[in-house]
């Protein structure tokens, strides 16, 4: 597994769970990848949760966790800026990023939700894009995915909060190939 896939396998777990098969295979592939570069990780309390429960379930936690939980929600924009017109400047600055590396954002979703990310990443990982990607994830990533991390850890024990660390350490460990980040 490479970190192109790894990308790609997080990304898909950040969106709303539709097949469980899916879900199994995405977690599979994070665990693995994580596991063989020797990152040491939490998330094994999603791959527990995801062993004991039902598509519903998972659909159910996902909704509790992301989209009624403003402190948790997967919006980099809004835990770096909150609701001013900051956050407008920095979906700009991403969308623009995309279009610079030919990656199309799916149209149903903000540019700036974490699957939407993680989606650019592993576009980049799998363009070549070493250089880039780094920069992009020192920038516009890592900043908003650790304040996202510091509102959650205190009030939040959900697995999918392990989820976001994996992000974390995924993107810290990439930027260790170089020292870029």
């Amino acid at each position: 597994m490479s970190m192109q896939q790894s990308y790609h396998a997080l990304s898909r777990l950040f969106d709303y769970p539709r097949q469980r098969e899916e879900v199994e295979s995405c977690y599979d592939a994070l665990a693995t990848y994580l596991r063989r570069s020797g990152i040491e990780s939490r998330a094994r309390l999603f791959g527990e949760m995801l062993g004991n429960s039902t598509l519903s379930e998972l659909q159910e936690d996902y909704v509790a966790r992301f989209d009624f939980n403003p402190a948790a929600a997967p919006y980099l924009g809004h835990h770096l800026y909150g609701d001013n017109q900051k956050k407008g400047g920095y979906m700009i600055q991403v969308k623009q990023e995309y279009g610079r590396y030919g990656f199309e954002a799916p149209v149903d979703e903000l540019p700036d939700h974490l699957a939407v990310v993680l989606a650019f990443l592993a576009h980049l990982a799998r363009r070549g894009e070493d250089e880039v990607r780094r920069e992009f994830i020192g920038k516009l990533v890592l900043p908003a995915i650790n304040k996202l991390l510091g509102t959650s850890e205190q009030r939040d024990t959900s697995p999918w909060l392990t989820l976001v660390e994996a992000a974390e350490l995924l993107c810290s460990a990439d930027c260790r190939e170089e020292a870029t980040c």
